[in-house]
């Protein structure tokens, strides 16, 4: 991507009206890539983009936020075409970049006026959305699904103006965020954060007694592990499926690794676990639950998704 010394430097004028977009922009993109590399990386091209236009049309744009969002929306749906014959390159399971525990990124809701109706029931609200099995079923649509219904659905922009962004019709982009609505209506499983809660702390207190009966009885009995290390650290490449095979993985870790300790994190909105090893994070769990128990746990392993951690 290319740079401006003002976006490089991250630096921006004040005067301009547009220093506050960025936190929304990292937001919108965030959402969007699944990535917080690459939510950066968008913000940093949309700026240059923004200072690479003269002074004088700068100063003829009547809404500079709406030309931030429209550039911002432009580029994630071209890394979106482009991100989906990397990951068919990537090693292993490709999951999106777990989030500290950073409020700026979850709470807040922000986007135009809405212009069309979605039944409350299938609202989506701004913490949810940053939720891993909400940016994993993300991860199963089309970049031009994903950004109609994260722009529409999340933010609450009217389709005109994400038609705008996605280079189709508003009815166009209305079907899209419907098809969208439906895989997300199909994947939820809304439990109560008490629950969500519970069942974490009570793994974690499994593991480290080392109390097998407990820890498969946390688990639903389809239970699926999917871990994530691009290759670069040892990790099974596919999901582990059952919680007998779960669980004899998380302990085969333990014994591997005398050292590792969990410790109590917020993943994405959400309570999780992390994993270190004399005080560096080497994995970072989330978690999805259900009446029955556990159903999922994501381990972000690859260290490329873990600099954000290295401080948290």
């Amino acid at each position: 991507m290319t740079t401006s010394s003002a976006s490089q430097s991250g630096r921006l004028d004040p005067g301009s009206g547009i220093a506050s977009e960025r936190r929304r922009l990292t937001n919108l993109a965030y959402r969007m890539l699944g990535s917080l590399a690459d939510a950066e990386d968008v913000v940093q091209e949309t700026y240059a983009r923004w200072y690479g236009m003269s002074a004088e049309r700068r100063a003829a744009v009547v809404s500079p936020g709406g030309w931030l969002t429209k550039a911002a929306g432009r580029i994630c749906l071209d890394l979106l075409g482009s991100a989906r014959a990397r990951r068919e390159r990537y090693v292993g399971e490709w999951l999106p970049e777990p989030l500290p525990d950073r409020t700026g990124l979850v709470g807040g809701r922000v986007g135009g006026a809405e212009g069309d109706a979605v039944d409350p029931a299938d609202r989506v609200t701004m913490d949810e959305s940053v939720h891993m099995a909400f940016l994993v079923v993300l991860e199963s649509m089309t970049p031009a699904e994903r950004v109609a219904f994260v722009l529409h659905d999340v933010f609450r922009y009217p389709f005109p103006e994400v038609a705008e962004i996605v280079g189709r019709s508003p009815a166009a982009c209305r079907q899209l965020a419907a098809s969208a609505r439906r895989r997300v209506r199909t994947a939820r499983r809304p439990a109560a954060a008490g629950h969500h809660d519970a069942l974490v702390r009570e793994f974690r207190r499994a593991w480290a007694a080392k109390d097998i009966g407990a820890l498969v009885g946390l688990l639903d009995p389809g239970a699926t592990s999917t871990p994530d290390s691009g290759g670069v650290v040892p990790a099974v490449l596919r999901p582990i499926v059952g919680r007998e095979e779960v669980v004899r993985a998380f302990t085969a870790i333990r014994d591997l690794q005398p050292g590792i300790e969990l410790l109590e994190r917020t993943v994405n909105g959400q309570l999780g676990l992390v994993a270190q090893v004399d005080g560096v994070t080497v994995t970072v769990l989330a978690f999805d639950v259900a009446d029955g128990g556990i159903t999922h746990i994501w381990a972000m392993r690859n260290p490329e998704k873990l600099r954000a951690w290295t401080a948290a």
